[in-house]
């Protein structure tokens, strides 16, 4: 049985315990590992109402966005290792505005063991965080970097990456923000742990998309999963068209679900 918690999401799922809170960003415990921080310290406070630790030997970054790392603070005591895409300290920006990790590595460093990885890599017990996404699917790419000669050219995110865990029932995906493209991530698990993709939780990017093309991702997932349960960064017309596509499979989760994979029950 893998345990899944979300700690920090756009919307709060459950009712109870009281005083949970939203914001935009994602983080969530999946076993003993923490994969992303959300953008300010309202995950720990979201971990802490939940009865959950706020220590984690093992903290994975899916990217370098300031909604999925600006929570690093509050989780870095008691952290031995630090698992992202070396781009996850790169510089992003969007309209003018900064959009990236709001800590340099350097000051990470002084916390914590920062690996970076192209690869994937085992993180935990039959957990693996994937590294850099093969793309052969449409992706999501947004804003802005700088490259090596200090000029602004267009982030493709190449920092993106999920967790997969491997379990008996298949793999269940845990995506950031999904900005390689769902359809690239799932093949790209698929690939790296010799399996097949049956459950996906977290953001996957529609926002950006048009209805048009999450359908086209709905026909291409269908007979594939036996659990959908997106958030974050989906989009509320893409959830609905998700939700009406597959409505036996489909979980609505915020910060405060939790589940217990296979017997998914956040319903």
């Amino acid at each position: 049985m893998t345990d899944v918690t979300i700690l920090v999401d756009d919307r709060v799922g459950p009712m109870r315990p009281k005083g949970l809170q939203a914001e935009h960003g994602f983080s969530v415990a999946v076993d003993d590992v923490l994969f992303d921080t959300g953008q300010s310290g309202i995950a720990a406070d979201n971990a802490r109402r939940l009865g959950r630790p706020t220590a984690y030997d093992t903290i994975v970054l899916s990217h370098g966005h300031y909604d999925h790392t600006g929570g690093l603070p509050a989780f870095l005591p008691g952290a031995k290792r630090l698992y992202a895409h070396a781009g996850a300290f790169d510089p992003k920006l969007r309209d003018g505005g900064y959009i990236g990790n709001p800590y340099r590595r350097e000051r990470i460093e002084a916390d914590v063991e920062v690996i970076t990885h192209t690869d994937p890599v085992e993180v935990g017990d039959d957990i693996y965080a994937l590294g850099e996404v093969p793309r052969s699917y449409p992706d999501n790419p947004t804003g802005k970097t700088v490259d090596d000669d200090g000029n602004m050219v267009e982030d493709r995110i190449l920092d993106d990456q999920s967790l997969a865990v491997d379990t008996d029932e298949g793999i269940l995906l845990i995506c950031g923000c999904c900005h390689a493209g769902l359809r690239n991530t799932i093949e790209h698990a698929e690939s790296a742990l010799d399996g097949t993709v049956r459950a996906v939780v977290g953001g996957t990017h529609l926002t950006a998309v048009d209805d048009e093309t999450v359908h086209e991702i709905a026909d291409w997932l269908e007979g594939r999963l036996d659990v959908i349960a997106p958030s974050h960064c989906t989009g509320a017309d893409a959830e609905r068209i998700l939700a009406t596509r597959f409505p036996e499979l489909f979980v609505s989760v915020g910060a405060g679900s939790e589940l217990a994979y296979p017997e998914i029950t956040d319903r």
